[in-house]
């Protein structure tokens, strides 16, 4: 048994986005001083140099990174580094702070491994990220930034939203993500339309003199062939990549109270579809277009889907609360195990193995 699994239970009789700022604020002091760090590294980092990728012109040191929405405001990821995350996606940040939507609006759903949020873009605004990152310096391992606009702003507004953004964060960012598939904020125009995505695409394009990797996030509750017509204007404008997916507004086969409150659906319950969204898109690239598979992730076994699904990389928010800060090290070398029982030599031979 180990420790978090015996403090768990004390947690989680807190409300759950009372346990994550706790959370947070203990990573904040553990990152704060070399020794702290070193000593959360000794007890959680694994290295193998089968995990290591080598994707948008930068190594990750493995595959297992934090998706975006658990540290939107960039205060812990030098903490994420050495509890031996390959990746952080720091985010949804937006160009100026917003509260989100009103509490409570993070939910347990303990009998599905599941969460439901409704957080709404709250955060501290870019200027307090830029100026965090420029204080802390970035973390030792590759670095990914959420983009998103403001809940009030008109869909012209919005495209001058992700500009502001990307303009002031992409110089940190390893990667960037353009988030238009938030089932949180509020709906004043159909953010994935053609011609919106259009917009914002050659917008951040004309902007993008350092060539930073542009990816998009996708949900998963559209039918695959919607999925597959962003993913062709995802390769009209020679993007980098998708993350797939974002959370999800389906309820089926779930068993806590709390499916009902409205929000987004993230855990165990999305794992299928978030895999099926992966091998969708990557069988219609031929494998070609990086994907970044996110959803349900908790075990070795279940990023091993997604990597054998078509992902080069996977992220996990909810398994990270579910299984606590040992969650990298026991995937990654979960990881080895599986790539040695399967022949593979590395991650990126095992990538897309389960496409016909």
């Amino acid at each position: 048994m180990t420790l978090y699994s015996r403090i768990r239970p004390l947690a989680f009789t807190l409300p759950a986005e009372t346990a994550h700022d706790l959370g947070k604020r203990t990573l904040r002091v553990a990152q704060s001083t070399w020794p702290t760090r070193t000593a959360l590294s000794s007890g959680y980092q694994y290295e193998h140099p089968a995990l290591e990728v080598d994707l948008f012109d930068t190594t990750f040191p493995n595959p297992v990174g934090v998706a975006a929405g658990f540290d939107k405001n960039a205060e812990v990821t030098h903490a994420l580094c050495a509890l031996g995350f390959g990746f952080v996606e720091i985010g949804t940040v937006t160009p100026y702070p917003q509260s989100g939507n009103d509490r409570p609006r993070l939910f347990r759903l303990l009998e599905d491994e599941a969460m439901v949020n409704r957080m709404g873009f709250n955060g501290q605004g870019m200027e307090r990220v830029k100026a965090r990152l420029e204080v802390d310096g970035t973390p030792g391992f590759p670095l990914g930034v959420n983009v998103g606009k403001m809940n009030s702003s008109s869909e012209e507004e919005a495209i001058e939203d992700y500009r502001r953004v990307f303009d002031r964060l992409s110089p940190f960012a390893d990667y960037v993500v353009v988030n238009v598939s938030c089932p949180n904020t509020p709906e004043e125009f159909d953010e994935g339309s053609p011609d919106h995505l259009r917009a914002i695409f050659e917008t951040l394009e004309a902007e993008n003199d350092a060539d930073v990797p542009i990816l998009v996030k996708i949900g998963p509750d559209e039918p695959d062939d919607s999925i597959l017509d962003l993913v062709d204007i995802v390769r009209e404008f020679d993007l980098d990549g998708v993350v797939a997916t974002n959370t999800s507004t389906s309820r089926e086969d779930l068993e806590s109270p709390n499916r009902k409150e409205w929000g987004g659906l993230s855990g165990k319950p999305v794992e299928r579809r978030s895999t099926e969204v992966v091998r969708t898109i990557a069988e219609h690239t031929d494998g070609e277009l990086p994907i970044v598979g996110v959803g349900g992730v908790d075990s070795p076994v279940s990023a091993y889907r997604k990597i054998r699904a078509g992902a080069s990389l996977v992220q996990l928010y909810t398994g990270f609360v579910y299984e606590g800060p040992s969650t990298a090290k026991r995937i990654n070398k979960g990881l080895v195990a599986l790539l040695e029982r399967d022949g593979f030599g590395s991650i990126q031979e095992a990538v897309g193995a389960d496409l016909e």
